[in-house]
């Protein structure tokens, strides 16, 4: 997918915080009461040494989005993505973006480009006060490990040669405390060594882990000596084979912030039991004059919980290796990068996060409040266009063969200056097949064998008959019936409906796309929809014959769609549909 479009990132200027939420309410409090008033910025991430005698942060807050390079950003990181880059653009702050690439094992430079593309997509963008913000854990490798044995040298922390298995038995459970590990008093010398030949490949991978000394007896199970280091002898996408140790993600995240200098690390509630151990490791590498003061400030807030989709890693990994699905692109799929080749827009999405706001509390939202952001935002951007999905032939008997005209269209009703459009009109038209049936239930206002109808743009034309043989539905016109002249409201109908000229027509396939689970709380794949995709053969006017990649229109009467920016060629043109005009699901 090209991102020409979207290469530089818009610019946002600052403007008046919006509603406020308990975020927005740390936030002010932090910047009244001057906490980071002396806050100062050595121009690059590094520790307190690095910005000693700096000048003053430019940044009023520092925010950051910080996702594992390890698969493609679905719906639920965009509400994060929103939050923290409008959060620092509202208050006249920097977001960095910074890829937590600290477990090699899973990480690719595929999702480094997918997710950056993602978040230029989404109209945002890492630079401030002429800097840009794009970082790497694995750039800060050098200082954990050196942290890491600040840490021993501390007596903070201890090289642990229990197996996984044993540390699960003596880790005790919720209502029962942990119990000292063996080697929890090694001395100093020997965790120095021991850690240094791990760093060294020395062992195997599980053979030693080094643990934080904190609590064995901890309420909170999170501080009961957690592993912050282990052996993996795994290449890098980045580093190579430089490093056999890793750091793992509840030591390595809370120094990436510190190191950034972070004022408000926000993430999702499943880490808030995280935090005090958040805050024990900062505060020990900052007693050591390693960080800067003020650290970081750790903020939940509930993750987004949607119904008819699954965001779960493993789930969405299993719909593309089981095929369910055409890869993690395929328009059904809750990712960014399907959202976007299914018509979706940044601006949906924008208004989308707006309107659920940030809370506290977990709850569910429905799959049709961001449909909705979809159609609200497409309704203002999206001209119109005619396309007739399911095409049945119309003739016109008395209209003239060799006869060709052209009607005035509006590319958008409600907006006079996109101005109008010829469309032309001919004796042979497409129309859909459920605006025709010979026997009409009661209420059906459209064509069958005696009614008349509008021809939208066109004439009224009266219904005369179905020619079985050919499959083709025959009408006559009142030549002094069309649309913008004196005679157009003689006669009264009820029924318009729309056409393309048979003879004008390109044709095109168009896929229409539906929500991949069919219940609002998919578990496995017995929830798949199996009408979530159908793919049609329509007729289209032919100004939609030069319609470019990602291109969105309105197609009347069908919903919203877009040009497929992958499978569409110049002579073979392929539509997706967004969403369609109103909530198909209700009940």
């Amino acid at each position: 997918m090209s991102d020409a479009a979207s290469a530089t990132p818009k610019k946002h200027a600052p403007q008046p915080p919006s509603a406020s939420n308990f975020i927005r309410a740390a936030i002010d409090a932090d910047l009244a009461s001057g906490k980071y008033a002396s806050r100062t910025w050595g121009g690059q991430p590094g520790p307190a040494k690095a910005h000693e005698g700096a000048a003053t942060d430019p940044a009023r807050i520092r925010t950051r989005f910080p996702p594992e390079p390890n698969g493609y950003l679905h719906i639920g990181h965009a509400k994060s993505i929103c939050l923290n880059f409008g959060l620092a653009r509202d208050y006249g702050g920097a977001c960095h973006l910074r890829f937590d690439d600290t477990n090699p094992e899973k990480e690719e430079q595929e999702y480094v480009d997918s997710i950056i593309a993602a978040v230029k997509w989404l109209g945002y963008g890492w630079e401030h006060a002429g800097s840009s913000h794009l970082y790497y854990a694995s750039d800060y490798f050098d200082f954990m490990y050196h942290a890491a044995e600040h840490l021993i040298e501390t007596g903070h922390a201890y090289v642990d040669s229990l197996s996984a298995e044993q540390m699960r038995a003596l880790r005790g459970t919720l209502t029962e405390a942990g119990k000292d590990s063996p080697y929890r008093d090694r001395s100093v010398e020997e965790n120095l060594k021991l850690f240094r030949q791990m760093r060294d490949g020395r062992f195997r991978e599980g053979e030693h882990v080094l643990r934080a000394k904190i609590d064995m007896a901890s309420p909170n199970i999170n501080l009961r000596d957690p592993a912050i280091y282990r052996i993996r002898k795994v290449s890098h996408h980045r580093t190579g084979d430089k490093w056999c140790v890793y750091p793992m993600y509840t030591y390595a995240h809370p120094i990436e912030d510190a190191l950034e200098r972070i004022t408000h690390s926000l993430c999702t509630l499943e880490f808030e039991d995280q935090r005090p151990c958040y805050d024990w490791l900062l505060e020990r590498l900052a007693e050591g004059g390693l960080l800067a003061r003020p650290l970081p400030q750790q903020i939940e807030f509930a993750r987004l919980n949607l119904t008819y989709v699954v965001l779960s890693k493993r789930k969405l990994v299993q719909l593309v290796a089981e095929r369910h699905v055409d890869g993690w692109d395929d328009p059904r799929m809750p990712t960014l990068a399907g959202a976007r080749r299914r018509g979706y827009t940044p601006e949906g999405f924008r208004l989308f996060a707006e309107r659920i706001g940030v809370s506290k509390a977990d709850s569910w939202i429905e799959y049709s409040v961001l449909e909705d952001c979809m159609r609200e935002h497409l309704n203002e951007v999206a001209p119109r266009r005619m396309a007739v999905l399911d095409p049945v032939k119309l003739v016109i008997e008395n209209y003239p063969e060799d006869r060709e005209e052209s009607c005035d269209v509006p590319n958008h009703p409600q907006k006079p200056e996109w101005g109008k459009r010829q469309v032309p009109f001919s004796r042979e038209l497409w129309i859909e097949r459920e605006d025709f049936t010979e026997t009409p239930p009661k209420g059906y206002f459209r064509l069958f064998p005696g009614n008349k109808v509008r021809l939208r743009y066109g004439y009224i034309v009266e219904c005369t008959g179905y020619d079985q043989a050919t499959g083709t539905v025959r009408c006559r016109y009142d030549p002094d019936t069309r649309s913008g002249t004196p005679g157009a409201e003689k006669v009264k109908v009820k029924g318009n409906i729309h056409w393309v000229s048979v003879k004008h027509a390109c044709a095109a396939e168009v896929r229409l796309y539906d929500r991949l689970f069919k219940v609002p709380h998919p578990g496995g794949n017995e929830d798949l929809n199996p009408d979530s995709r159908k793919i049609v053969t329509a007729r289209l006017e032919p100004a939609l014959g030069q319609a470019r990649a990602e291109e969105r229109f309105q197609f009347e009467r069908h919903g919203y769609f877009v040009v497929d920016p992958l499978d569409s060629t110049p002579l073979a043109q392929v539509f997706n549909r967004a969403v369609t005009l109103r909530d198909s699901w209700k009940t």
